[in-house]
């Protein structure tokens, strides 16, 4: 098995895994209610028109095309990275990043915007409302950065020796 292979099959797996989860949350949890999971944990059907956290909020349809269309062709070179992927930690990465993104997307093309119900809090505090693809992108971007600082040199990338110019 390659690189490639387990890079899609996380994908498919987030992908699947996401769209389930919204859908249950969907069709159980009214829109605002909050259902303790545990002590820092809530659902809470909140709808995301931005990117992460909220941030650049589109209500206008030209918007949430562009946010689409945006992810999208990331949602593209992160294929093209994975198809290139020597690594299996890299292709679970990108796979989780791609699954991840393909199901927001999946959300903005239904919905007009993407479906978040895990609400993190602590202490009195929210601090956001998030969904399983998000959490697969952060362990995504997580697996790689092992990778970079932990995953050493394939035998393909190792360091050739540098050719002598003929002076001494």
């Amino acid at each position: 098995m390659n690189a490639r292979v387990i890079g899609a099959g996380v994908a498919v797996a987030v992908l699947a895994a996401d769209q389930a989860t919204k859908a249950a949350v969907l069709s159980n949890l009214p829109d605002g209610q909050a259902s303790p999971l545990g002590p820092f944990l809530n659902l809470t059907l909140r709808w995301n028109q931005g990117v992460s956290f909220s941030l650049f909020t589109q209500d206008s349809t030209a918007g949430k095309s562009a946010l689409l269309a945006l992810t999208l062709a990331a949602t593209a070179l992160l294929a093209w990275w994975l198809w290139r992927a020597r690594s299996y930690i890299v292709g679970a990465g990108l796979g989780a990043i791609i699954g991840g993104a393909l199901g927001n997307a999946a959300d903005r093309a239904t919905y007009g915007a993407v479906v978040d119900f895990l609400d993190l809090h602590a202490f009195g505090r929210h601090f956001f409302v998030f969904n399983l693809a998000d959490a697969a992108i952060n362990v995504g971007v997580a697996l790689l950065l092992v990778d970079l600082v932990f995953g050493g040199r394939h035998p393909e990338q190792k360091k050739q020796p540098i050719p002598q110019s003929g002076r001494q």
